[in-house]
This record gives structure tokens, C-alpha cells and sequence, in this order.
């Protein structure tokens, strides 16, 4: 069945064809659900929550752009939504002159793996916004109208999470050249 007649077979409820959609993308956007959520099981029912607006609003998609990318935005939005109303989540510190802090990682040095589980180590507001700005592209402006914050705030944000990376790798680091020493 070619996805236009999926999409089309969703859009009228029917549960083979939404079974069908969900076999296709559930794994690409639990990947990226698990990358806005604290933790496994949060990212399960984000995917649920995503995948429920995904049929509901199926009827609103307009072939106009990508498919997929219609569906990340959902997942996106559904795992973030747990936040947009969190009043104390995202600190407001000092928004004038807060320096971008890179990241510079070499390859070598740090396994793909380890820069994963760093990423999710980061607390929540530091992840959600390392991930939306570094990970999936979104500028700080489109960060602050998604998750209600101001654009200095996102800014803010995104440097203390480069920090808390660059942090953990060099101390990372650190410990491998002591180890093969």
C-alpha cells in the first residue's frame, strides 16, 4: 500500500492501516521522544500521547512538506508539552551577555554512546534545549515560542548544557589518558 493511500486509510479510522502507519515510524520517533524525555518509560508515553494526536489530526495533514517530518513534529511537541506549563522549570538568570560555549569534541576521544548518555544525563530544561537547538535545529526563537521561554533564556540554557558537556568529556578524558598511562 503506498503511504498516500495509508495516510488516507488512517484519516477514516481504520485500525489495520494505523497499525500499519505505527510499524513504520514507532521506532524513529520513540528515538527521538526518548531524546526530550527523563527516562525510558516517559518516552513510551510520549510515543503513545504522539501517536494518539498523529490519528486524531490526520485529516490536517495536506501533503505539504514531508510526511515524516509532520510526524516529528508531533512526537516533538507531545514530549515537550509536558514542560510548556512546568512555571520553575527554566531558570532566568542573567540573559544579556551569556556567551555560546562550544563543544568541541574529537571523534577519537569520545564514543557516540558516551555523548548520548551525557546528553541525557543533562537536566531536563538543559537537554530539551541542547537537543531542539544542537540536535534538531531549531533556532532559539522557535525555542522560545515552543516551549513558552524567552529567546535569552534558550540562549542561557544552551551554554550551561555545552558547559555540563564539556565538563563531563574532559574529565572523561582525563580518566582514559590516566588509565593508558
Amino acid at each position: 500500500m503506498s503511504l498516500d493511500q495509508l495516510i488516507k486509510n488512517c484519516s477514516h479510522q481504520d485500525a489495520q492501516a494505523q497499525s500499519q502507519l505505527y510499524k513504520l515510524y514507532a521506532s524513529k520517533l520513540f528515538s527521538l521522544c526518548l531524546k526530550y524525555s527523563k527516562n525510558y518509560a516517559e518516552a513510551e508515553d510520549n510515543l503513545h500521547d504522539a501517536f494518539i494526536t498523529i490519528f486524531s489530526k490526520i485529516k490536517q495533514y495536506k501533503n505539504k512538506g514531508s510526511f515524516e517530518g509532520w510526524l516529528k513534529r508531533i512526537a516533538i511537541n507531545t514530549a515537550l508539552q509536558r514542560y510548556r506549563n512546568d512555571v520553575g522549570v527554566y531558570d532566568i538568570i542573567n540573559e544579556a551577555s551569556i556567551e555560546d560555549v562550544s563543544v568541541v569534541v574529537n571523534e577519537t576521544d569520545v564514543s557516540i554512546d558516551f555523548l548520548l548518555k551525557i546528553i541525557q544525563e543533562l537536566p531536563n530544561r538543559y537537554r530539551l534545549i541542547f537537543n531542539l537547538y544542537v540536535l534538531d535545529g531549531y533556532s532559539h526563537v522557535e525555542i522560545s515560542k515552543l516551549i513558552n521561554i524567552s529567546t535569552g533564556t534558550s540562549k542561557s540554557n544552551l551554554a550551561r548544557a555545552r558547559m555540563i558537556l564539556k565538563e563531563k568529556i574532559e574529565v572523561y578524558n582525563a580518566t582514559q589518558n590516566s588509565q593508558s598511562l
